[in-house]
C-alpha cells in the first residue's frame, strides 16, 4: 500500500512509541507480585508489540525503542507504583491518537488501534487496588495535617520570635511530636474500620509523610538566617508539595486535579495566614522579644 511521506513519518513515530511501551510493560509485568496485574500488563504490552509489527507493515522499516523513556517509566513505576507510571504513560498515548486521526483516512485500521487503547485505559482502571493507592489516604492524612498544621505553627512562630534557631527548634518538637499522634491515631482509625489495609503500615505511612512534610518545611530555618525568607520557602515548598501530591493522584486516580489542589492550598496557607497574624497580635500585646 502507497502511502504520503508525511503519514510514513507519522507511522515511524507511533513504531517508535509502540515498542517503547511495549518494553516498558513487559519490564514490569515482571516485577509484580499479583498474577492478575501481571497478566492484564502482559497482555498489554503484546497488543503494542502487535500495533508496532502493523505499523512495520506500512512503512517496511524497523524502528528501535526510546531507551530514555524505558528507564524514565520504568524507574517511575518501581517507585511511585506501576498504576502512576502506566497512566502517566498512557497520557502520552492520548497525544499520539491525534496523530492516528490524521493518519485515519489512509490507512482504516487505526480505528482497531485507538479501540485498543481505550481497552487499555479501562484494563488500567481494574487496577486501582494497588497498594500503592490503597494507603493514598493514609499519606493524604500525613501530608494535610502536617502541611496545615506547621505552615500555621511556623508563620506564628516567625512573627512571636523572629530567631531562625528557637523557630526551627519549636517547629521540629511540635512537628515529631504530631508525627508519633497522627501514626497513633491513624493505626486506631484503621483497626476499628473494616478495610484491608494493615493498621501498622497504614500508621507508618502516615507518620512518614508527616516527618518528611516537617522535614523539607523546616529546612529553610536550618540553612538560612532570615526568618521571612525562611517562612516564605517554607510556604513555596508547601503549595509545591500540594502541587506534585494532588498532581500523582489525578494520574493515577482520575482526580480532578485543580479543584484538590486549589481545597488544599487554600486551607494550608488560610491557616498559615491566620497564625501570621496571631503570632504578630502576641508579640505586640504581650511585648514578648526573644
Amino acid at each position: 500500500m502507497n502511502i504520503s511521506n508525511e503519514i510514513r513519518k507519522e507511522l515511524l513515530k507511533a513504531q517508535r512509541t509502540e515498542i517503547t511501551e511495549y518494553h516498558v510493560y513487559t519490564r514490569i509485568a515482571k516485577t509484580l507480585a499479583d498474577e492478575n496485574n501481571r497478566q492484564i500488563i502482559e497482555e498489554i504490552g503484546q497488543d503494542e508489540k502487535r500495533h508496532y509489527h502493523a505499523w512495520r507493515g506500512y512503512t517496511g522499516q524497523d524502528v528501535k525503542p526510546n531507551r530514555l523513556l524505558i528507564w524514565l517509566y520504568t524507574t517511575i513505576s518501581r517507585l511511585f507504583g506501576f498504576t502512576f507510571g502506566f497512566k502517566l504513560m498512557e497520557l502520552g498515548e492520548e497525544k499520539a491518537q491525534v496523530n492516528y486521526e490524521k493518519i485515519l483516512a489512509e490507512i482504516p485500521e487505526v480505528k482497531d488501534v485507538i479501540r485498543d487503547e481505550k481497552d487499555h485505559e479501562d484494563k488500567l482502571l481494574t487496577m486501582l487496588d494497588e497498594k500503592a493507592l490503597i494507603y493514598a489516604g493514609s499519606v493524604v492524612l500525613g501530608l494535610n495535617d502536617a502541611l496545615v498544621e506547621l505552615t500555621g505553627a511556623l508563620a506564628g512562630l516567625t512573627f512571636a520570635f523572629r530567631d531562625v534557631n528557637i523557630i526551627a527548634l519549636s517547629g521540629l518538637i511540635t512537628g515529631i511530636a504530631a508525627s508519633l499522634s497522627m501514626a497513633a491515631s491513624e493505626y486506631l482509625s484503621t483497626r476499628s474500620e473494616e478495610t484491608e489495609k494493615d493498621p501498622v503500615r497504614a500508621a507508618i505511612t502516615t507518620g512518614i509523610a508527616y516527618v518528611i512534610t516537617v522535614t523539607l518545611l523546616i529546612l529553610p530555618y536550618l540553612l538560612l538566617s532570615n526568618e521571612i525568607i525562611s517562612l516564605a520557602i517554607a510556604l513555596t515548598t508547601s503549595v509545591l508539595i500540594i502541587a506534585a501530591f494532588n498532581f500523582y493522584l489525578s494520574v493515577a486516580k482520575g482526580q480532578p486535579f485543580g479543584k484538590r489542589f486549589a481545597e488544599m492550598a487554600g486551607l494550608s496557607l488560610g491557616v498559615a495566614g491566620f497564625s501570621f497574624l496571631v503570632g504578630l497580635l502576641i508579640r505586640n500585646w504581650f511585648g514578648i522579644e526573644v
